[in-house]
């Protein structure tokens, strides 16, 4: 996934549709896998639009998923791909990588971005509308990315290991998975919700009317199920009149997990883990933080 998801510490193919560019110069393609279940309803219509706009990632997340990514070489994997924020510039850098996300709407804003790149770009992207927990592609990768707590889209157990299976059946020999989520702050659990981050952008400009939209976040912990439940509200506003025009809310529900039972969960499901850091700069673990793990089949 977005996905992907946007919360701070503080956020052979079985094709029912095949959907390709009518661009001369896009080589890039949606193919629709089936499934009884993608929870896409939280990144669609007008909340696929606003999610550049709010969703800015962790620091240092781009650079160093592409690194990773020119490090493994062709072919990568990134699940929870979205609008491409981190699938894109893993092509510019010269990296075919497959992209797949549960949302029409995001791969629909992903293509549509891959439409502006020169032709040699695209031919490196391959979009695949499909759920983490039950895709299966016709090829195995050096790399399998889960950018930006899209992991968290898991909503309990079975669904997490799931995923790690898929996971683990799609990676070549010696072939790593990489993903980062965040680690639950001991002051958010302890108040059940809490404030929205410093850095994260509170209004913009609605790309089609050029009104003004404001953001907030309307989000709380369940302690007893784990999860974290809510939604960005964004209320547009009329630029000459300075009333409300419309109110989207774009609902998102998370599992949020520890630091210990993501490693038990990866070792259950066949994984080794080389790497636990808690930054993009490859720092220490810091509860509180982030969980940036690196792993590989057993």
């Amino acid at each position: 996934m977005p996905s992907v998801s946007s919360l701070s510490p503080d956020a052979p193919f079985s094709c029912r549709a095949l959907h390709e560019s009518r661009s001369k110069n896009c080589f890039s393609m949606v193919v629709v896998l089936e499934s009884d279940d993608l929870k896409s309803s939280e990144y669609a219509g007008e909340s696929a639009v606003y999610y550049d706009y709010v969703a800015s990632g962790v620091e240092g997340d781009v650079a160093f998923y592409v690194e990773e990514a020119r490090a493994a070489g062709s072919l990568v994997l990134e699940l929870g791909c979205g609008t491409g924020r981190i699938l894109i510039p893993t092509a510019e850098a010269g990296v075919e990588v497959v992209g797949l996300d549960a949302s029409h709407d995001m791969l629909a804003i992903a293509r549509h971005k891959l439409e502006g790149l020169p032709p040699h770009v695209q031919r490196r992207v391959r979009l695949v509308e499909g759920d983490m927990r039950r895709f299966a592609l016709d090829r195995r990768f050096s790399l399998i990315t889960i950018p930006y707590r899209a992991f968290l889209h898991n909503l309990d157990v079975e669904d997490q290991r799931q995923t790690l299976r898929r996971v683990r059946e799609h990676l070549a020999d010696n072939g790593r998975l990489i993903f980062n989520v965040f680690d639950p702050k001991v002051q958010n659990l302890a108040a059940g919700t809490w404030a929205m981050p410093a850095n994260r952008r509170r209004e913009f400009v609605h790309p089609r009317s050029g009104n003004r939209v404001t953001v907030k976040e309307e989000f709380t912990y369940d302690l007893e199920r784990q999860m974290v439940e809510g939604a960005f509200v964004f209320d547009e506003i009329d630029m000459t009149t300075g009333q409300a025009v419309g109110t989207i809310r774009s609902p998102l529900t998370l599992r949020y997990i520890f630091r210990y039972e993501m490693q038990h969960l990866l070792e259950l499901s066949g994984f080794r883990v080389d790497t636990l850091f808690g930054d993009f700069k490859r720092g220490l673990f810091r509860a509180g933080g982030e969980q940036v793990w690196v792993a590989r089949p057993r």
